[in-house]
């Protein structure tokens, strides 16, 4: 017997090129500020959160390195990113 009461009709739209080209943009420069943050609390870290940080930074760039292959590979000019990365960051507060 078949419980129905679990089953949910939901529609799921495939999103456009563009935004998942936006989307990955959006997720480097999080990244990116990730990193940033990472970086400059480990300057200031003691015992137990050097270790800590430190996992945080190798993470923060693996994920980052593999977030710039796929832009190379679809063709993303990577160095252009930064030139936009306010104006993303805002967006998305917003």
């Amino acid at each position: 017997m078949q419980n129905n009461y679990y089953v949910r009709e939901q529609v799921i739209t495939e999103k456009t090129e563009m935004e998942k080209e936006t989307e990955l943009i959006k997720s480097i420069i999080r990244t990116e500020e990730e990193l940033k943050v990472a970086n400059r609390n480990f300057e200031y870290a003691q015992d137990d959160l050097v270790d800590y940080y430190t996992y945080q930074i190798k993470a923060n760039q693996a994920k980052l390195n593999y977030l710039i292959k796929i832009a190379k590979a679809k063709g993303i000019q990577v160095d252009m990113i930064s030139g936009i990365e306010f104006t993303l960051w805002d967006e998305e507060a917003g």
